[in-house]
């Protein structure tokens, strides 16, 4: 029988051990060893135990086979990875410049198995007749536990060990004589961690997948909503195309409130009725609640979902399910992209826009572009939603890389985009309101209130200020390991949102000594103080990273003011994003210029899709609905946009600009961000980098060579960053250079002291 050989990549990122070696396989675990295994082997001079990754069976041994050692066996106990995520790990790698090791644990998020929950039960073992004796005993002689237990076993056999425990009064003590007599046995049964129990439990929705329980206990088919034309258009075709073996990428533009859920679901069903198992990606853990309980309602017990909230054994659970096919449909962020499902048939990406699908940490992957290389690979549909696509999406859309589906209306009768009034707070403040309400707004909110309508107040910064300076010297008081300065919140505490530091609000300027110190700005933790100062008794929640920090957090909050227990939601863009509440009909955007003037080309485009989507939670259900924008920049083309909720209207403007000034998606952006401790190192390895970027761009005009430049934050968490620009309208040619520089790089010796970060937008 012809020798096999393992090609494994080491389980150790920090050494230069990104490339595969090859192990024997012995004869004893042919049979056993496939890609995605976690192995066992010898490694190094010294032969100490490595563990590593199979990402290949050869019959080649690759090098001289006397040099090969062999596969000292499997790593007990791991969760075997599938070799579709092995490749894409590959895929990675090559695509954004990552160690193997790095895009192995991205895309292998739950590499060793955590104990499993247990759920136990006592059940009684005696004859009829034994168990008339037994209980005639235990009253003769007053063994008031046994009574209770056994009077249980007379109307069930099986009793839940914590209902024996909490409603019968019994302890482990009074179980065990029972227990060593053959009495009863206590059974043991291993249970999934259901993240979603809490979500279960305010759905009307029965266990079963397409069936609820009526009042008298029986149940009944679940009524499907009616699609509107549009709507049933969308998808017919769809399904169409699926049936004749058409995959590819489809993108859905519908404004908000169109019904696009709605369209995943019928999708969905259609895909599962194949066999078929789906991904469905969301882009804020806020999203999870409503999310989960609308597709729980549709499909049942075959809906998990994932989330950065979730503990170690819950997510091992819910990846173990996935893998043993007991759920069909994973929903989460992007992270739910490499859910183990064996039979792939569709990946949808709701606000398919949102930049919380890149991801900050290597490897630099967008979600959405490793969808389209995992939806190729299993050959499976990737559908991609949003009411403000990205200009990227938009424009292979309108280039014919993707097919186009629109949705131009709303799908519930009756309802109608908000009227948005666009008020400019320089008039404002010419006219002597210094408040950061306007006047439209304040007037607007108290008519809600007196209708006992609900509102939310957007406001995309956290914390009681800003900022807080000194009225002499006018310094800022400042992070002392990052270049920002410090948030001011209302219970005095100074925090920094970049690195976390916390201190106490200083009595007297640390520059200058001086008493006369104040918080300059507003952040939404001022914003509910000053609500609840001018609506004395209006109940109100505040929804930011602060008050959602908690497992749990977000779902708290979002019931909450969904059951009408506050009348006013305030808070960041988590707030304003996929959420739907009938009885909202005034959304305030009390600052709209916070984004608008960030240094990232894409600004724009961010502060039209913020506002876009703001707009879009009023008036969702039939009763009017107004938006107020407060801006200092009214003219500006995103807010313009946002106000009349003309996509086309911002994609004409926004492409223009970035065709003009070679900017994606008309053209390549290679980032290489260089962080160091030591500012002489990073100039040292920066200007090294340039001049390497320099001498490989020579001569070719169509590469563009762009800074150094500090990075728009200098210093964070004590670290100095700087940053270098490629632009190309060829990709392939900033891969290249990007390979060259990573080779040189290694040579330089520079990775002691500094660290490299390639990003491809």
């Amino acid at each position: 029988m012809p020798e096999l050989f393992a090609r494994v990549i080491i389980d150790i990122s920090h050494e230069k051990v990104d490339r595969p070696f090859s192990y024997a396989i012995p004869e004893s675990l042919r049979e056993q060893i496939k890609a995605g295994c976690r192995v066992r082997i010898p490694f190094g001079s010294g032969n100490k135990e490595r563990t590593g990754y199979v990402v290949g069976v050869s019959r080649e041994a690759g090098y001289d086979r006397d040099k090969v050692k062999p596969v000292l066996g499997l790593v007990e106990g791991s969760v075997t990875a599938e070799s579709q995520l092995i490749e894409l790990a590959w895929w990675m790698k090559d695509r954004y410049g990552s160690t193997m090791n790095q895009a192995l644990k991205t895309v292998l998020p739950v590499k060793q198995k955590v104990k499993g929950a247990e759920k136990k039960y006592i059940r009684c073992t005696l004859s009829p007749r034994e168990f008339e004796e037994a209980l005639k005993e235990a009253v003769k002689k007053k063994y008031r536990a046994r009574i209770r237990l056994f009077e249980a076993f007379s109307s069930m056999p099986v009793i839940p060990y914590e209902a024996a425990v909490h409603q019968l009064g019994l302890t482990a003590a009074s179980l065990k004589p029972l227990e060593n007599s053959g009495a009863i046995v206590i059974e043991k049964e291993n249970v999934y961690r259901d993240p979603a129990a809490g979500i279960k439990k305010n759905s009307l929705k029965a266990p079963s997948a397409k069936e609820e329980t009526a009042q008298d206990g029986s149940v009944k088919e679940l009524s499907r909503p009616q699609l509107n034309s549009e709507q049933q258009s969308i998808v017919q075709d769809f399904c169409h195309r699926y049936d004749a073996g058409e995959r590819g990428i489809s993108l859905i533009h519908g404004i908000t409130g169109s019904g696009k859920t709605e369209v995943y679901m019928e999708l969905i069903d259609h895909v599962r009725n194949r066999g078929k198992e789906v991904i469905v990606l969301i882009p804020e853990i806020a999203l999870t609640y409503q999310t989960v309980m609308r597709f729980y309602k549709r499909f049942g017990q075959d809906v998990s979902f994932i989330n950065s909230r979730l503990s170690a054994g819950e997510r091992y659970d819910q990846f173990e399910r996935a893998k043993q096919k007991e759920i069909s449909i994973m929903i989460g962020p992007r992270s739910a992209l490499f859910t183990p499902f064996r039979d792939l048939g569709l990946i949808i990406i709701d606000e398919e826009h949102e930049g919380a699908y890149k991801s900050d940490s290597s490897p630099r992957y967008h979600a959405r572009e490793a969808a389209v290389f995992r939806a190729a690979q299993t050959k499976a549909s990737l559908v991609l939603g949003s009411a403000t696509p990205s200009v990227d999406s938009y424009e292979k859309a309108l280039r014919g890389e993707y097919r186009l589906y629109t949705l131009n209306h709303r799908a519930k009768k009756d309802s109608h985009l908000a009227k948005v009034h666009v008020v400019d707070l320089r008039e404002e403040l010419r006219e002597g309101n210094k408040s950061i309400f306007s006047r439209l707004l304040q007037e607007m909110m108290e008519e809600r209130l007196r209708k006992g309508q609900q509102m939310m107040l957007f406001m995309n910064r956290r914390g009681y200020s800003n900022f807080i300076s000194c009225r002499s010297c006018g310094e800022a008081v400042k992070c002392p390991h990052c270049d920002v300065t410090l948030t001011l919140h209302r219970d005095g505490r100074l925090m920094c949102h970049y690195c976390g530091y916390t201190t106490r609000k200083p009595v007297a300027c640390p520059n200058c000594g001086s008493p006369y110190i104040a918080g300059f700005g507003t952040g939404t933790q001022k914003i509910q103080a000053m609500v609840e100062e001018r609506f004395p008794g209006v109940s109100t929640l505040r929804m930011d990273l602060d008050t959602t920090s908690k497992k749990g957090g977000h779902e708290e909050i979002l019931s909450a003011f969904g059951a009408g227990e506050a009348q006013i939601l305030i808070g960041t863009q988590m707030i304003v994003k996929g959420h739907d509440f009938p009885n909202v009909t005034l959304v305030g955007v009390l600052a709209a210029d916070t984004a608008l003037y960030a240094p990232d080309f894409r600004c724009g485009e961010r502060t039209f899709q913020l506002l876009t989507q703001a707009a879009g939670r009023a008036g969702r259900a039939g009763l009017p609905g107004d938006v107020v924008i407060q801006t200092y920049a009214p003219d500006h083309y995103s807010i313009q946009a946002a106000a009349n909720q003309d996509y086309q209207m911002f994609f004409e403007r926004e492409a223009s600009f970035r065709r003009m000034l070679r900017y994606p998606p008309f053209c390549g952006l290679l980032t290489i961000q260089i962080a160091s401790g030591r500012e002489e190192l990073l100039d040292a390895s920066m200007g090294a980098v340039n001049k390497q970027a320099a001498q490989l761009s020579a001569g070719r005009r169509d590469i563009c060579v762009i800074g150094p430049v500090h990075a728009p934050v200098y210093k964070v968490n004590d670290i100095y960053r700087k940053i270098l620009y490629l632009k190309s309208e060829n990709y392939d040619i900033l891969i290249q250079i990007r390979n060259r520089l990573e080779e040189l790089w290694d040579k330089a010796g520079f990775s002691e002291g500094a660290s490299v970060q390639y990003d491809f937008t």
